[in-house]
């Protein structure tokens, strides 16, 4: 096993809430942004992470539980470190703002997400480094889907042809989760204004089979854009599926306006695909990397999948349909109360630098559970090109 130098540990700072990391318990790994307690009734989610052009990070995340506002005015946090991560400071709230990704284009820094959840789709620009934020009124201020309802969570971007794309899902086919996602596609040319409804082109909504997968498809939900091999668009997305990690890879048709898909072909095995993961392609390897929930065979029939966040795995894929576990980058060996998930992450030179919604030990008895996190963590995977699943400091896949 290899030094733990591989991820960067420095708990005790937390600029924000400094005591709140108590020394009689095992502190969580990385450096805390934020951290609230359960009794507060709600529950850190969403994290996203953006590097702005003078080297400073900015990381965001919402809250859900019982005493927030999640279903009609949710609430962001930002907070920006000016000394690669070491260090956090709250610099804004925004409301309203749900399931929110941070997006730095064209030397701009946005915001993307919902207003709340199952809401309306908005987007927010800040000219400061994410201080100060526009605010969504209308379709010409950020405001993309005046009605509706809609899903998403801190998933990529991806540039090509010209192009700004975006994956999300529709979530008004049911009340029903998982039931109620079905995935589209959205667009803007580059160099338009991302604030204005009318930059922004949606496919049509791709409806599921609740059949396929021998009729144990639960649903498809928080995808990725990205461009396939092939050069086209396409989107892969979280399966609910108990069996084994599965992945759907949706396509633009030939002529760019709708989206296909061939269950037979295009249902793929991708280690941690039942959970939360976010794609980028590295044009340095020209592989596609991961940060996904990869379930160990040791925790494989402990329950559902999708409940199993305790294992933060690194994978690549050259094809996006063969998927490779390359590291295992966090672990604890109980997965009712702990949690590494929803990761989002960035290429930074050799490294990733990556922020996590983490359950964890706190001095009131930690999280509620592995899925509503206490801590908002940042880490650093360093060299994550070269490393191997032998580099891991705990492997639980051998």
């Amino acid at each position: 096993m290899k030094s733990p130098a591989k991820i960067m540990n420095n708990s005790s700072q937390n600029a924000l809430n400094p005591t709140s990391v108590a020394q009689d318990f095992p502190a969580p790994p990385g450096v805390v942004i934020n951290h609230v307690y359960v009794d507060q009734g709600k529950y850190i989610g969403s994290p996203s992470i953006a590097k702005l052009a003078d080297g400073s990070y900015v990381a965001s995340h919402d809250f859900f539980g019982p005493e927030t506002k999640e279903h009609e005015a949710a609430v962001s946090l930002i907070f920006r470190s000016e000394d690669d991560g070491q260090t956090w400071k709250q610099i804004a709230k925004v409301c309203p703002a749900f399931w929110s990704s941070l997006l730095l284009h064209e030397g701009v820094l946005y915001l993307f997400g919902l207003t709340h959840h199952h809401g309306h789709i908005v987007i927010r620009r800040s000219e400061d480094g994410g201080f100060t934020w526009t605010a969504p009124d209308d379709t010409e201020t950020g405001l993309l889907t005046p009605y509706g309802q809609y899903h998403t969570a801190p998933t990529a971007f991806v540039i090509s042809n010209g192009r700004i794309w975006r994956a999300i899902e529709d979530a008004a086919g049911s009340t029903r989760w998982g039931e109620r996602y079905n995935p589209m596609l959205m667009s803007a040319p580059v160099g338009s204004n991302l604030l204005r409804r009318d930059s922004w082109n949606f496919t049509p909504i791709l409806r599921h089979s609740r059949e396929w997968l021998e009729g144990k498809f639960g649903g498809w939900l928080e995808g990725n854009a990205v461009q396939l091999p092939n050069g086209r668009i396409g989107n892969v997305l979280r399966v609910d599926y108990n069996q084994a990690g599965k992945g759907a890879i949706v396509r633009l048709d030939d002529d760019g306006q709708a989206l296909k898909f061939n269950p037979a072909d295009d249902l793929i095995d991708l280690p941690g695909g039942a959970t939360k993961f976010t794609i980028r392609h590295d044009s340095d390897t020209g592989l596609y990397w991961a940060l996904s929930n990869a379930v160990p065979p040791i925790h494989s029939d402990c329950e559902k999948q999708t409940t199993q966040r305790n294992t933060l795995a690194l994978i690549c894929s050259r094809d996006l349909r063969e998927w490779e576990i390359r590291y295992v980058v966090l672990y604890h060996p109980d997965p009712k109360q702990h949690g590494f998930q929803y990761a989002d992450w960035l290429f930074e030179g050799d490294d990733m630098i990556v922020v996590s919604r983490t359950a964890w030990d706190d001095d009131q008895g930690g999280a509620k559970n592995q899925h509503d996190a206490n801590y908002l963590t940042f880490h650093r995977v360093k060299n994550f090109r070269s490393l191997t699943l032998r580099d891991s400091n705990i492997n639980p896949f051998v």
